[in-house]
């Protein structure tokens, strides 16, 4: 299994990465920059919750972890969406409970996925919710 996803171009794409974790954030770097992703790198919710408070930062696509510092990645989905309906929220987590996926559900993520998440399962989030821009390069 490679490090990259080759076949996307992101290059137009804003994604926020909101994960406290060294090694995830130096992954999801690497297979996102290998596609031209701009990539935002938050390490906590109180993070998060500062950087989109201002309301008019455009964003793509975010990716969530559940357990992260200050604020839980629950709560920062629930504050994003009184702005926001339309992002695509994916929230990732090595959490196993069905209490905590049914809240993050009810808070506004699309998926809640279970770590650790390989290049394949990026690449179908990303292409399934960034639309036909993306797809359509996927084939190119």
């Amino acid at each position: 299994m490679g490090n990259t996803i080759s076949n996307l171009d992101l290059s137009s794409k804003k994604i926020v990465v909101v994960e406290d974790d060294y090694y995830s954030i130096k992954y999801y770097e690497m297979l996102l920059a290998s596609v031209g992703a701009d990539i935002t790198i938050l390490k906590s919710g109180l993070e998060f919750v500062e950087y989109i408070k201002d309301g008019d930062k455009k964003i793509d696509f975010i990716f969530m972890d559940f357990l992260i510092p200050h604020i839980t990645g629950t709560e920062c989905i629930r504050i994003y969406r009184k702005m926001n309906q339309t992002t695509p929220i994916v929230m990732l987590t090595a959490y196993a409970s069905e209490f905590a996926k049914t809240e993050a559900f009810i808070a506004g993520c699309n998926e809640y996925v279970m770590k650790p998440i390989y290049n394949e399962k990026l690449t179908f989030m990303l292409e399934k919710y960034l639309g036909k821009e993306v797809e359509a390069n996927v084939f190119n």
